[in-house]
């Protein structure tokens, strides 16, 4: 098998990105995945990229940002490239607010946006009758309406960002193959359990999710978030329902009554969703550091390995940055990770 400058073990979105950083810049890339394409976390349903809220500004919610601002030259990029759909599509988000606090607090982080956001999106407070039959319900009549929020089909954005390695010459291997080079070790949960284990001290974990996929086209309506639900329109005429948070399971990969409950709580804050028929459930773990923001730079102690991991709720949103700084990192020995993301911040 020929050599080459950087191997990428895991075929999530964090391990696509890095590879196709790398693979842009002109590296030699070996991308390494056991199952498949997005076996976990990334080949899920929901794929709601979201911002942080637009206060107490901190160095996660700056790179967040940058990361989102970016995403959708990246993702046409990669479309072209690719030739194939990422179901990319900035069309913002709704929340409601339940009482008149709420509604002072969200007029003041909208005065937050407008600088923080770099008049580049906007957080307002607009009423509900805007988009009705559609809005969440809302005690005040009153909804957050943020621009910056995206949509994205995991599965769909997985499977295109993996075409466009390949067009870059990546070598993708189904299976296992040799390291050669720099190791960026990109693999999920599993991968924080093995580094815990290898470091003896608890980094990062996984929590289990589940979701739902409902056939109902909202193809050019924002997503919803209230109630701690996740309701994202597709560009193929999907709508879909998340997720759980389990800490504890048994079985990573199955669903259950919790995933019942979603679609219940989904046509009490959606009724437009009545009557969509459920056309796939899903199940799996997403990988969440100890410090709860991604984990990138030096695996301590073990010169020439990286980690870039704990990707969790916020993986897609963050790709385009993380694969950015990565390649900074592995092909420039240019450190632009925040310090909060090394992995000795969870140590």
């Amino acid at each position: 098998m020929a050599m080459v400058d950087v191997t990428v073990r895991g075929g999530g979105i964090f391990g696509l990105a890095v590879a196709h950083a790398c693979a842009t810049r002109g590296a030699r890339v070996r991308l390494v995945e056991a199952r498949a394409i997005g076996a976990g976390s990334s080949g899920g349903l929901v794929g709601a990229l979201a911002p942080h809220v637009p206060e107490n500004w901190n160095d996660k919610k700056a790179f967040q940002l940058e990361s989102l601002l970016m995403a959708q030259d990246y993702w046409a990029g990669i479309e072209t490239l690719s030739a194939q759909s990422s179901g990319y599509g900035r069309l913002g988000r709704l929340q409601p607010l339940a009482d008149d606090r709420a509604v002072e607090m969200a007029r003041a982080r909208a005065k937050n946006a407008a600088e923080l956001w770099q008049g580049r999106a906007e957080w307002k407070v607009i009423e509900a009758s805007h988009f009705a039959g559609w809005a969440p319900p809302s005690a005040t009549g009153l909804l957050i309406h943020d621009t910056l929020s995206a949509r994205m089909h995991p599965r769909l954005a997985a499977q295109a960002l993996a075409a466009a390695c390949r067009a870059l010459g990546v070598e993708i291997v189904i299976g296992e193959a040799e390291d050669s080079g720099a190791v960026v070790w990109a693999t999920g949960w599993e991968g924080l359990v093995e580094l815990s284990r290898t470091l003896g001290k608890t980094v990062g974990n996984g929590v289990k999710g589940q979701s739902l996929l409902l056939g109902h086209s909202a193809t050019d309506l924002p997503q919803l978030f209230a109630d701690s639900l996740h309701i994202i329109p597709h560009a193929n005429g999907t709508v879909a329902i998340g997720s759980t948070s389990e800490r504890d399971f048994d079985a990573p990969d199955t669903v259950d009554a919790q995933c019942d409950a979603l679609h219940t709580r989904a046509l009490a804050i959606c009724p437009a969703l009545a009557g969509a028929p459920v056309i796939d459930r899903w199940a799996g773990v997403r990988p969440r550091a100890k410090s709860r923001a991604p984990m990138l730079g030096p695996w301590p102690g073990r010169p020439g390995h990286f980690i870039a991991n704990g990707g969790f709720k916020i993986g897609f949103g963050m790709a385009p940055k993380v694969g950015e700084v990565m390649a900074d990192l592995i092909l420039a020995d240019r450190d632009t990770i925040p310090e909060g993301f090394h992995v000795e911040a969870n140590l």
